[in-house]
């Protein structure tokens, strides 16, 4: 992969990380687009790369949260406590469903572009439903945690936003909006840290099975990172705003291109 192709997947997973267009359907079409293959070691390294950049992004938006949270659980605050209870709880189904289903997971991002297309359109409906919420007011319970974790689950599929399904969720069932955007985001660092991870212990596992250049790595990281800090905190605006239903009219034009294109092709 050259350094100009880096930059361009990079910024496509800043942004698309946050924004609720999901990036992993967004990295398939702009690999697609670009004629870039990212399986084999080298694909998995990049993709892991990108991904440290926006996790990294995240943890420095949220620093004092995560701080905050920390500190409340050494000290035995009830409402951190209560907290980081519920992010823990949110990450159970989608955990459950990677580690059992990572075989099949991974082959539906083979040639996936149609099943993103779609998968974007039902994005797109999920993020005009919660547009249109009106009573937002409550914070996260134990339950309520446990059903946004499902809608993290499923957008493990490409297609499906992460962060527009778990918002939505968040929004659907009453929780206030600026308070689901932040839980978003911080409930997906434990698993991204946890996915790197095993990512990266596969890879040293098969020290010599990549030749990925380090700088398409360096630049691609950079561009994901940058990104990233300006699309997480746009997003954070953006929910408390209800202004969902413009990203949800990308999704459908966006969705319907993609899924036109690979039916025609």
């Amino acid at each position: 992969m050259d350094w100009l192709s880096a930059i361009i997947l990079g910024i496509i997973q800043g942004l698309a990380e946050f924004l609720p267009v999901s990036s992993s359907g967004h990295l398939e079409l702009g690999r697609s687009l670009l004629g870039i293959e990212l399986s084999g070691s080298s694909g998995l390294l990049f993709v892991v790369t990108v991904h440290a950049g926006t996790a990294l992004a995240t943890v420095v938006v949220f620093y004092k949260d995560i701080v905050s949270v920390v500190q409340g659980l050494i000290k035995g605050h009830e409402e951190d406590r209560r907290f980081a209870g519920s992010i823990l709880v949110s990450m159970i189904p989608a955990a459950f469903v990677g580690l059992l289903f990572e075989d099949a997971i991974e082959g539906l991002f083979e040639d996936s572009t149609l099943l993103v297309g779609a998968m974007l359109v039902i994005t797109g409906l999920l993020l005009l439903m919660a547009d249109r919420a009106k009573k937002t007011h409550k914070k996260v319970s134990v339950a309520d945690a446990f059903a946004v974790g499902i809608a993290q689950a499923i957008a493990i599929l490409p297609g499906i936003s992460r962060s527009g399904a778990t918002i939505s969720t968040s929004v659907l069932l009453g929780i206030d909006r600026e308070h689901a955007a932040r839980f978003s985001f911080l409930m997906v660092v434990p698993l991204i840290m946890g996915k790197m991870i095993l990512d990266v212990a596969d890879l040293a596992s098969n020290p010599g099975s990549s030749n990925e250049p380090l700088l398409p790595l360096v630049v691609g990281f950079a561009a994901a990172f940058v990104t990233g800090l300006w699309s997480c905190r746009t997003m954070i605006q953006l929910v408390k705003r209800a202004k969902l239903k413009y990203f949800a009219y990308y999704c459908f034009a966006v969705g319907t291109v993609a899924s036109v294109w690979t039916i025609l092709s």
